[in-house]
């Protein structure tokens, strides 16, 4: 039978009369190979975010953190500029050839804030829960290191060479999640010996506090904090994810939008927040993005709330040469304002001139960063009128949005 701490007595994070500052080192530097796919498992969508866009969001919405630092890999620069977009979380530091590595580089980059406690977590753990984290940051008052952890719940056999040695007794094993919590001084000082006697391969944080004489102390896990590491826990992640928008939002609606701009001289068009070089631009107030004003209205009227002139006055100035991303975020704002999600983005574009095949993968990355919507769920598509009519002349460019969206009822 497990026994963890006792809770802390309320209020949380008040020791001798002051608030203790708590720090939070995400640790987001692997590879991620082993759950396949083209970008690292930390950057691959679960639902609608990012795995790290989970996990971000989680520390960063949590009113006794007041520091978050992201431990990225060489490399994923803008991988992690796409996943906090948005979000005040400081830069990354990037991290070192090995975990122990990367995360005493975390803690080091905490330094300067001399926070009192700091609590060190898996990138890949996306569904940590508040109440999850504030029983790590209770136990933390009266212990100078603190893990969750999670019972085993099958038999553990002990092997040499194929054959079974030992039947374990699983009473007291445990598995041991994150976020990991230390006071903060001490967890700083036993990774620096770690690193000055080169004792490597330790596979936790808390591995190393107990290497340099902490005592680690457990509070319960919780199942749902599981680490993604394989695309099947990715493919059941996402499982889970579309079975609780089925049960929370069963609202489905479609918007639709329509867009026209004729073309005036100019060096450039924008389409999808993407300047594609043009002899002529496209006319309008703001920068004119075709694609994003019929997005916009799409997103607008499936929520019925009007059109882009019910929130942006066409007339008025400072709306003059505006990007239309501005336009777009006021619509998904108010979409998620009534905890709506959107599924779907199907974009045509229609055009005999520029070019728009070559500039399609730009336009979807940028749309999908700016609504942190997984890539596969956005189409953008280009056609031709065959020469007829005003756009079939080269006299302008229309685009055509229809999106799906996801409410309570």
């Amino acid at each position: 039978m497990a026994q963890f701490l006792d809770p802390v007595p309320k209020p949380l994070a008040f020791v001798y009369g002051r608030v203790m500052k708590v720090a939070a080192v995400i640790v987001a530097a692997g590879a991620g190979i082993r759950a396949g796919g083209e970008k690292p498992k930390q950057y691959q969508y679960v639902g609608d975010k990012t795995v790290l866009r989970w996990t971000l969001e989680a520390f960063t919405s949590h009113p006794l953190v007041s520091q978050v630092i992201t431990v990225i890999g060489q490399g994923h620069q803008s991988e992690y500029q796409a996943a906090k977009r948005g979000m005040s979380v400081v830069e990354a530091v990037e991290g070192g050839a090995t975990r122990q590595e990367s995360c005493r580089i975390g803690i080091e980059a905490c330094a300067p804030s001399a926070p009192d406690f700091v609590l060190i977590h898996d990138g890949a753990r996306p569904f940590v829960s508040h109440e999850m984290i504030d029983r790590v940051i209770d136990a933390l008052h009266i212990n100078a290191a603190v893990i969750p952890v999670m019972p085993v719940s099958d038999t553990i056999k002990f092997t040499q060479n194929g054959i079974v040695q030992q039947t374990l007794d699983r009473a007291s094993l445990f598995s041991a999640q994150t976020p990991q919590g230390f006071h903060f001084e001490k967890i700083r000082a036993a990774h620096t010996a770690a690193a000055a006697t080169k004792n490597a391969g330790l596979t936790d944080d808390a591995s190393v506090a107990e290497a340099y004489g902490m005592k680690v102390c457990v509070v319960a896990g919780e199942p749902a904090n599981r680490k993604l590491t394989t695309m099947q826990d990715i493919t059941i992640a996402n499982l889970e994810w579309s079975a609780r928008q089925l049960s929370e939002r069963p609202d489905v609606r479609v918007g639709q939008g329509l867009d026209f701009h004729v073309f005036a001289a100019g060096k450039s068009v924008w389409l999808c927040g993407v300047e594609i070089p043009h002899h002529k631009k496209l006319k309008g107030h703001s920068d004119a993005d075709v694609a994003l004003h019929a997005l916009t209205d799409a997103i607008l009227g499936a929520i019925g709330e009007g059109d882009i002139g019910t929130h942006f006055s066409p007339t008025d100035p400072q709306w003059k040469g505006a990007p239309s991303a501005i336009f777009l975020s006021k619509a998904y704002s108010l979409l998620r304002a009534l905890n709506g999600q959107l599924a779907n983005v199907d974009i045509t574009i229609l055009a005999e001139e520029p070019k728009i095949s070559p500039h399609l993968s730009a336009m979807k990355t940028a749309l999908a960063n700016q609504l942190q919507l997984d890539p596969k769920r956005i189409a953008i598509k280009a056609t031709t009128t065959e020469k007829m009519g005003a756009i079939g002349r080269k006299e302008g460019m229309a685009a055509h949005a229809v999106v799906t969206v996801r409410l309570p009822l």
